[in-house]
């Protein structure tokens, strides 16, 4: 009760201190991840990432029965959605134009909530959560947050030939 009694007996300059702190140090929080949000980090395969995806490492990729679909020929997007997330139409339409654009390429959309499973399996903890797949099934790379379409095709472009894809050169 100590705490409590000294913060209504705080005078009002100190208390205006205490919330600008606060307001700081979430402005800063929330800066710092907003700057992460959907951008890709590297699969198992690639170093200076290891840590980013240790769950793909341990399940050794994704099959056709965990995907509840066909994997693609040259790759697959996986999008972990929830009926509620706002951010997932946005990621869906985003990754349905890439994979309608480039051949090989599957977009498969898996609700988080009715596959608990593999989403704990996985480690996703928030949505929307994108993994790139090889063709074999193997984790790639995985993004967290609304991916740009630039950062999906360059995360398609380091497992797929982009001369033979129809990728955009240089992307």
């Amino acid at each position: 009760m100590d705490g409590a009694r000294y913060v209504l007996t705080m005078g009002m300059t100190d208390g205006l201190i205490a919330l600008a702190a606060a307001l700081a140090v979430a402005t800063l929080a929330g800066v710092a991840l907003r700057r992460r949000a959907g951008r890709f980090r590297a699969g198992p395969g690639q170093a200076g990432a290891r840590r980013a995806v240790s769950a793909a490492a341990e399940t050794g990729g994704l099959t056709e029965a965990d995907l509840g679909g066909k994997l693609g020929e040259r790759a697959t997007l996986v999008q972990f959605s929830t009926p509620f997330c706002a951010p997932c139409r946005p990621t869906r339409q985003l990754l349905t134009q890439v994979a309608g654009t480039v051949d090989g390429v599957r977009h498969i959309e898996i609700d988080a909530a009715s596959r608990m499973d593999l989403a704990r399996r996985l480690r996703i903890s928030s949505t929307p959560t994108v993994l790139v797949l090889g063709p074999d099934g193997g984790i790639v790379s995985r993004a967290v947050g609304v991916p740009r379409k630039a950062d999906v095709i360059a995360a398609l472009g380091s497992v797929i030939d982009p001369a033979a894809s129809g990728l955009p050169p240089g992307k």
